[in-house]
């Protein structure tokens, strides 16, 4: 009976231990982001913070590397990728629509690949 109990023990926890996978709060994730200036940093950076659970953002101009730390409990890397294309900046994973890429200022349109 006492192995019988243990068993059913080591399998329940088995399960949970295995249900459980654990999302990183503070995911430090890099990607590039297509922009120009100034004014793309701003909405860069304004549309990485406007994704929940993005703590830091801050894109390089020169790089065009976007660095953000996220919580993954709130967000993933891709929600983050789909508000930046919205804003009207290719990245890696998504490609802004031709009308968010137009709303863009002039200085701002980058050469799309």
């Amino acid at each position: 009976m006492k192995k019988l109990v243990l068993i059913i023990m080591i399998t329940l926890f088995g399960f949970s231990a295995q249900a459980q996978t654990k999302k990183n709060k503070n995911l430090k994730y890099t990607t590039e982001v297509n922009g120009n200036c100034e004014q793309c940093k701003k909405r860069i950076e304004k549309a990485a913070y406007g994704v929940p659970g993005v703590k830091t953002a801050s894109w390089d101009i020169s790089s065009h590397q976007l660095s953000v730390i996220l919580n993954e409990e709130k967000t993933s890397p891709s929600d983050l990728n789909k508000a930046i294309a919205k804003a009207g900046h290719d990245n890696k994973e998504f490609k802004a629509t031709t009308a968010d890429y137009d709303n863009l200022h002039s200085c701002c349109k980058y050469v799309r690949e």
